[in-house]
């Protein structure tokens, strides 16, 4: 087998090349996640009660109190509590103060 010799251009153009390549992986990659956040727009998310205590920063009761007295809507599935996140947003939106 013969040897080949590499260039210094041969260097640069496969630089190009490779450069060329990962741009083009990076746009796709980006693309594709911007389809994602685009589709998950349109779904509805649910949080589970762990999730939602921490973003009212409540504890447990307080977050029971919450759905015993309709202020939170929720769907139980097997023991597991589901919050709609738009009705969590739309709580903490309703109770903004000192908005300027």
């Amino acid at each position: 087998m013969a040897a080949t010799i590499a260039t210094v251009e041969d260097l640069v153009g496969l630089k190009q090349e490779l450069l060329h390549e990962m741009r083009t992986l990076f746009e796709q990659l980006k693309n594709q996640e911007v389809k994602e956040r685009e589709t998950q727009k349109d779904e509805k998310c649910w949080l589970k009660s762990n999730q939602v205590q921490r973003m009212l920063a409540i504890s447990p009761s307080t977050l029971q109190t919450l759905r015993l007295t309709g202020k939170i809507p929720y769907s139980k599935i097997g023991g597991v509590i589901f919050y709609p996140k738009e009705d969590i947003h739309q709580l903490l939106e309703s109770r903004i103060r000192n908005r300027l």
